[in-house]
């Protein structure tokens, strides 16, 4: 649909009448997993150029979803011009093919005849790649994120989906998936199931895995080097995190904060300080973990994890950021205590 100015509308309407609901899965244009994986083979077929985003700070489901489906593209579609937008990502996911071709800039005047928007929550969380996904031809939008309303001209989210990386697979030809496609899509599902040790590690997400070990897969590489595996540099910061972590609401969370300072000491940048929040959720007795630290614009990031018995994506919205029940995160304006204070706040709510 086109506005009056022939600019291309974003359909956000939660109750649109082409919305169905089949056992949790929110779709947008399509009625089932079968008529969207032919509808979105069509559209890839119509296409001469498409894309790929994914959300802002890329992590490793989000970086491994959009490899994926641009390697199963890249293999089964040659004829097609392919292009794929993330913000920077770490070095240590270097080893997925064509990694080096993600890029941050577009050609001037380019409109894409078909947009991907994968593992991503919100338009709004494309950041700067939005405007490129609404000005698309045609927009499709994989997720698994359960406030995820939908969104695009096809959308298939799956809340009860360990990652974005597990509904890709379920919408691609196994038989047509490379060693190099498989290698991305598994890096995804580790990320985003902590090496399949979270509550989301279903039979399912573990048949994909072994379907996906059955193309080639190394996995214990994968795992080792891309999810355990740190420098010296980042042992020292997890080191001092945990050294300065801070219990409060009786015990019940945790939080440690990096500086703008402690980035100068330490000489090191964002993501050497993936995986802290992770270990501070290990501490004994702890309901929710919050590492923040301190961007340029002096706003602070905020990752939260947590147990059944809070919601952290609910807290998270509040600072307009967004994820899952046990996983979320934000960025938030303000002091680092009035932050963590906040947030206390809501959660000794759910923990009443």
């Amino acid at each position: 649909m086109r506005d009056g100015n022939g600019s291309k509308q974003m359909n956000m309407n939660p109750v649109s009448s082409d919305r169905k609901m089949e056992e949790g899965i929110r779709f947008l244009g399509v009625r089932s997993f079968k008529e969207g994986k032919k509808k979105i083979d069509l559209q890839i077929r119509k296409a001469d150029t498409i894309a790929i985003s994914g959300h802002m700070t890329p992590d490793g489901d989000c970086i491994g979803s959009c490899l994926g489906l641009y390697n199963y593209i890249a293999d089964n579609y040659p004829d097609k011009k392919v292009d794929i937008y993330l913000e920077p990502i770490p070095s240590k996911f270097s080893f997925l093919r064509y990694s080096d071709r993600i890029r941050q800039k577009k050609e001037k005047n380019r409109i894409y005849d078909l947009y991907f928007s994968m593992d991503c929550s919100d338009p709004e969380r494309l950041r700067d790649f939005r405007p490129w996904f609404e000005e698309a031809s045609f927009r499709i939008c994989i997720d698994h994120h359960m406030t995820n309303q939908g969104f695009g001209d096809i959308a298939i989210v799956c809340p009860g989906a360990s990652s974005a990386s597990e509904v890709l697979w379920d919408l691609l030809d196994p038989d047509k998936v490379s060693r190099e496609c498989a290698e991305a899509v598994y890096t995804g599902l580790v990320h985003d199931t902590g090496v399949f040790r979270h509550s989301n590690t279903t039979g399912k997400v573990m048949r994909i895995a072994g379907a996906l070990i059955d193309k080639g897969v190394h996995s214990e590489k994968i795992i080792n080097e891309t999810f355990y595996e740190k420098t010296y540099r980042q042992n020292l910061v997890l080191g001092r995190a945990l050294l300065e972590s801070i219990l409060i609401l009786d015990r019940r969370m945790i939080f440690s904060v990096f500086t703008r300072k402690d980035f100068e000491f330490y000489r090191v940048d964002k993501e050497d300080l993936e995986g802290i929040v992770a270990q501070l959720m290990l501490t004994e007795g702890v309901e929710v973990a919050l590492f923040l630290y301190q961007l340029e614009d002096r706003s602070f990031k905020v990752s939260l994890r947590s147990t059944d018995r809070v919601d952290v994506s609910r807290i998270a919205s509040v600072y307009g950021g967004g994820g899952h029940k046990k996983a979320a995160g934000c960025t938030a304006p303000g002091s680092a205590r009035d932050i963590v204070m906040s947030i206390a706040s809501y959660v000794e709510d759910q923990l009443k």
